[in-house]
């Protein structure tokens, strides 16, 4: 008789275990399609980054690529404004951050650190020529108008908001400078954004 009850028991306890396997599986296979419909789809994840064809920009010259859905102006500066932008005290900003993601947060806005060029921490770089912003007013999300205002930057015409040559905002309602995206020079001639 003691043969039999172990028997059962180990009958039971494999059932037990067989059961609830089949039921993790079960849930999982449930569950998985779920979890994964909240994955970024191919075509995001496409544009997570993207890499531009920089060779044709002239300086004084601007091009608008998309970039995660936004519009991201990349410009290039001439001497001239490379001076003014340098010339302009961060005390005298509306933002003196300089919301670039490629330093650290509490970075000012100084021209410095809001323009950039090739190989630019490295000895004998080219000068800080390159500005790359989304393109996107801080104020309401409106798209800005390039070479316009009183700054020679960005104009947001639906409120009035300025930028001048290195994304900084001179004139609101915009409370802070268009954001500088994370990038990185590839060669002199291509940038890869993201």
């Amino acid at each position: 008789m003691a043969h039999s009850h172990t028997a059962d028991t180990t009958r039971r306890d494999f059932l037990y275990i067989a059961t609830g396997a089949a039921t993790a599986v079960g849930a999982a296979s449930v569950a998985w399609p779920l979890i994964d419909q909240m994955n970024p789809s191919a075509n995001v994840l496409a544009l997570a980054s993207i890499e531009v064809d920089i060779s044709a920009v002239q300086p004084g010259q601007m091009i608008r690529v998309m970039w995660r859905g936004r519009p991201t102006f990349i410009r290039r500066l001439t001497p001239q404004e490379i001076t003014d932008t340098n010339a302009v005290p961060v005390a005298d900003l509306i933002d003196p951050t300089a919301r670039n993601g490629n330093l650290p947060e509490n970075a000012e806005a100084t021209a410095a650190n809001r323009l950039t060029a090739p190989g630019a921490h490295g000895e004998g770089a080219a000068p800080a020529e390159w500005l790359i912003v989304v393109g996107v007013c801080t104020h309401l999300g409106c798209i800005p108008t390039g070479n316009q205002g009183d700054y020679g930057g960005w104009l947001c015409a639906c409120h009035g908001s300025q930028y001048d040559a290195a994304g900084r905002v001179r004139v609101g309602p915009a409370p802070e400078n268009l954001a500088v995206p994370p990038f990185a020079f590839l060669s002199d001639t291509r940038v890869r954004i993201g």
